[in-house]
């Protein structure tokens, strides 16, 4: 699915209209979710679906609502981007082939929306946003919480100084997946597969938006804001990567954002992030775009907001010159996050005694129930420590790595 050839397109801002002729790579999995969004966009009259990147073809049924004007379908992305003229590509595989993908868009002039995690490796993610600069295209990273309305308006909150001086940013995530979850694809609960990085941790892909939300909300998203990571990563599945870990970085300035994510929750719960002010805290439930403000003085006051989607975005960018929410550069934090997770010893296992089993619900399938992990992830967010200072009887010292 990598053809490199290069053939530009003649493609950009002055020269794109919408509808934008658009392909999708991966439309299977998660890719369903953009192939519906693409579906809703169409409707508006906003983008036109031209193309399907797949391994093996969808179906009619697969793709019955676009049946007045099916979309050509190809293994080949780049001979798929010159026959359809696509002037964007929306890419949504497995998180080793994002670097190549996008490579083969930026050499024809298609602009992209690249799912997160944006590459697999921190030299990956170097070569693809020095790639797509030198192209000139647009490419927007798929961290759909950064569309939420709720994100400026937390941040204007602070700046106003409603929480007082911020000393911290936490974040936590419990969620339940069963044993079928790692066996969903190859490549699922992997750290590499025949010596190629693939890095699908908890903290890296399933929970990625806790790590890139935080630091987003901290206003420190860039590589340089980063000082030292300090990661503890732990497993309870039989799996290579991690599905239990915590992460703190340090920012350049000496602020704290500290991230504790479990796929082995008792009870499945919406992940959220925490500012923590020396006056106050607000708390962004980041995938209801709901916040909650508690300040001295006052009483609590919650509100939900809109979101804008990032691939309408991205038409308002080449359309109307609206600013991309999510630029590469906008992610460089989060790929120092994952660049430590790779680097960092094997994910410890968890002694038996630390976790129990219990039938998933679905089937056969059983999943695993790390003790008393819902409230250990939520004390590390609301305290802004790790597992190990926590005293959890399973944690080790943490890894620290300076970017």
């Amino acid at each position: 699915m990598t053809d490199m050839t290069s053939k530009p397109h003649p493609t950009g801002p002055s020269s794109t209209a919408a509808p934008l002729p658009v392909v999708l790579a991966g439309a299977r999995g998660h890719g369903r979710w953009h192939l519906a969004n693409i579906r809703r966009l169409q409707h508006q009259g906003l983008v036109r679906l031209v193309g399907i990147c797949e391994l093996n073809p969808l179906t009619d049924g697969e793709l019955d609502s676009f049946a007045d004007e099916m979309p050509e379908q190809s293994a080949d992305f780049g001979a798929l981007l010159d026959s359809t003229g696509a002037a964007a590509a929306v890419v949504c595989t497995p998180i080793p082939t994002h670097t190549a993908l996008a490579l083969t868009a930026a050499g024809r002039g298609v602009h992209l929306l690249l799912e997160k995690p944006p590459a697999a490796t921190w030299a990956d993610y170097a070569r693809m946003t020095e790639g797509v600069r030198e192209a000139g295209i647009a490419c927007q990273v798929g961290f759909q919480s950064f569309g939420s309305h709720a994100v400026t308006a937390i941040k204007e909150l602070v700046r106003s100084g409603a929480i007082g001086d911020v000393r911290g940013i936490g974040a936590a995530g419990a969620w339940v997946r069963d044993d079928a979850y790692f066996r969903r694809a190859p490549w699922a609960g992997r750290r590499r597969m025949g010596g190629t990085d693939v890095v699908d941790g908890v903290l890296t892909n399933p929970l990625a938006h806790a790590v890139a939300t935080a630091l987003e909300l901290a206003g420190r998203g860039t590589a340089e804001d980063v000082a030292s990571i300090e990661t503890e990563l732990f497993r309870a599945h039989d799996i290579e990567s991690d599905d239990t870990s915590c992460v703190r970085v340090t920012t350049a300035d000496g602020l704290p954002v500290t991230v504790a994510v479990t796929l082995c929750a008792e009870d499945a719960g919406e992940p959220y992030v925490i500012v923590h002010g020396d006056r106050g805290r607000v708390t962004f439930w980041y995938k209801q775009d709901r916040v909650l403000v508690q300040r001295a003085g006052h009483g609590p006051e919650e509100s939900v907001h809109g979101r804008t989607d990032l691939l309408e975005n991205l038409v308002d960018h080449l359309v109307r010159d609206t600013p991309l929410l999510v630029p590469p550069e906008r992610t460089g934090a989060f790929m120092r996050v994952l660049e430590a997770v790779r680097t960092a010893p094997e994910p410890a296992v968890l002694p038996a005694g630390a976790w129990r089993t219990e039938p998933s619900g679905k089937g056969d399938g059983v999943r695993r129930i790390v003790h008393g992990i819902d409230g250990t992830v939520a004390a590390a967010a609301d305290t802004l420590t790790l597992f190990s200072e926590l005293g959890a009887s399973w944690a080790r010292p943490s890894e620290v790595t300076t970017p």
